[in-house]
């Protein structure tokens, strides 16, 4: 039997870049087929090859045994090919149902809108995948996890007959996870093949039939899921054994640097009280919308706290602006880095040096020549790669955005990181290395509160573990005591896991 879709010496360059040369592979009907490699590897630039974005410079595709050009999205809709992204574009001031079904509203006899048709079948794509909204809720109410949730049901209210799925994990719960993968298990038994890209190689493992690594443009290997242990995986996809994902230093645990007491936001958490060590990494975790990133942001003074009281270094502190507590010695990497860590269209020198800008304008003159010293110290320390100080951030991949962000704040050397999701959306290579800045970093005296909804990240780089769930704590656990099992009971709730 054919394979639905079949790659023949793909080839596709950006000017001096080759994104991809020569490369080859098949994809079953009614199988998960992973695709893996770090950030550059040629994973978006192959999905958008698929779905008709960009076309090959040489090299072509076989759909069902037929050569095929796909030489729009349109052409890609036609032959079911159909893709899903992390960061979805949605119309917010529409409901569910209007963006599941924009551009394609299913019409009655006289060519009108058949809001009823639209509305059930919106309704049922929602049940299958477990949420708690429905078709008529507008869209600006729902968080990043629940417009995911609603990118997969437009994906899926096609006739999809392969269906590229890039990262549809990145903001779920793991209920929500589970969800999904049942709902791509019951695709699969319906003969839908299934192209899914993920960094979480725990994920891969338990979903895919296929891995496909792809490395610096080529392909590596394409072989059966249950012949590839993560060890393998990791070293066809950065071309060399990596000796821990989580290489964490033994660090000297000092006094208490900063304690809270009885913290509180009116309807998103309450009684949070918890102390932060000198070279301590604090890892606190718990399911999507247990209030982990409310927590932070109310600290660092972006959001209002009705209740509670902080100390640092024994002096109380009032979190009235992020300035307020960048003078205490705190810092704050927050998860959406796009938007709310960086200033993309300017350099990596000038995001580099954004938080320490009085330091540099003496007289209230920016020093060009500090500004750019500073950003290359970061380039080099944390391995940015970057042509130079001057490119412009934008243009860099996400790994290498999500370094910049912490440059600018280790800029301003403080004495509490508090870090959401650092390796949110990074590839393995990328993972290692900014987990090998954390744990140096808590090794040199810095106190670390990590916030991530991984995990193995959690259990590999904490000290100590703290749990939420529906804005309480849950449990406090030590690294000795800290399991998966653990982790997952407090977060649900789970008598068991507080004992």
């Amino acid at each position: 039997m054919n394979p639905l879709v079949e790659l023949v010496g793909v080839s596709k360059g950006y000017g001096g870049v080759q994104a991809l040369n020569g490369v080859s592979f098949s994809i079953a009907r009614g199988a998960v087929h992973a695709l893996v490699g770090e950030n550059g590897a040629g994973k978006s630039t192959l999905v958008k090859i698929l779905t008709g974005v960009v076309q090959p410079d040489e090299g072509g595709l076989l759909v069902e045994g037929e050569p095929q050009r796909i030489g729009s999205p349109q052409d890609a809709h036609r032959l079911g090919i159909v893709a899903m992204y992390q960061e979805p574009t949605v119309f917010p001031d529409l409901t569910v149902a209007e963006n599941v079904f924009a551009g394609r509203h299913p019409r009655g006899r006289l060519h009108t809108v058949d809001w009823h048709a639209m509305r059930s079948g919106v309704a049922q794509l929602l049940e299958e995948l477990g949420v708690d909204f429905g078709p008529d809720t507008p869209v600006r109410g729902l968080g990043v996890a629940d417009r995911q949730l609603m990118e997969i049901a437009k994906a899926l209210s096609s006739s999809a007959r392969l269906l590229i799925m890039d990262e549809p994990t990145a903001a779920l719960s793991p209920h929500e996870v589970d969800n999904l993968f049942v709902t791509v298990r019951r695709l699969r038994e319906r003969g839908v093949a299934i192209v899914f890209i993920s960094h979480r190689l725990e994920e891969v493992a338990s979903l895919a039939d296929t891995v496909t690594v792809l490395r610096d443009g080529r392909h590596v290997a394409t072989r059966p899921a249950g012949r590839l242990p993560h060890g393998e995986i990791v070293r066809l996809m950065v071309g060399r054994s990596l000796d821990a994902l989580f290489p964490k230093e033994e660090a000297e645990i000092g006094d208490v640097v900063l304690r809270a007491e009885g913290l509180a936001s009116r309807g998103v958490f309450s009684d949070i009280s918890f102390d932060l060590r000198r070279g301590e990494i604090v890892g606190l975790a718990g399911f999507v919308g247990s209030g982990r990133t409310e927590v932070a942001r109310a600290i660092f003074g972006i959001d209002r706290l009705d209740a509670g009281r902080l100390w640092i270094d024994g002096r109380r502190f009032r979190p009235s602006s992020p300035r307020a507590a960048l003078r205490r010695g705190l810092a704050y990497l927050p998860e959406d880095r796009l938007n709310q860590g960086l200033v993309q269209p300017m350099s990596v020198a000038a995001n580099t040096s954004m938080a320490v800008l009085p330091e540099l304008t003496p007289a209230g003159l920016l020093r060009p020549r500090r500004e750019r010293a500073l950003a290359r110290r970061f380039m080099e320390e944390l391995r940015i790669k970057a042509t130079s100080p001057a490119q412009v951030v934008r243009s860099l991949s996400g790994g290498n955005q999500q370094k910049v962000v912490l440059s600018k704040w280790l800029a301003a050397e403080p004495r509490i990181l508090i870090l959401d999701e650092p390796t949110h959306g990074v590839d393995v290579g990328t993972k290692a290395d900014v987990h090998r800045t954390i744990s140096h970093l808590a090794a040199g005296g810095l106190t670390i509160l990590l916030i991530s909804s991984e995990l193995l990240e959690i259990l590999g780089m904490s000290d100590r573990v703290l749990v939420m769930r529906e804005g309480r704590l849950a449990a406090e656990l030590s690294r000795a005591e800290a399991t998966e099992e653990r982790i997952i009971q407090a977060a649900a709730g789970m008598q068991k896991a507080v004992a």
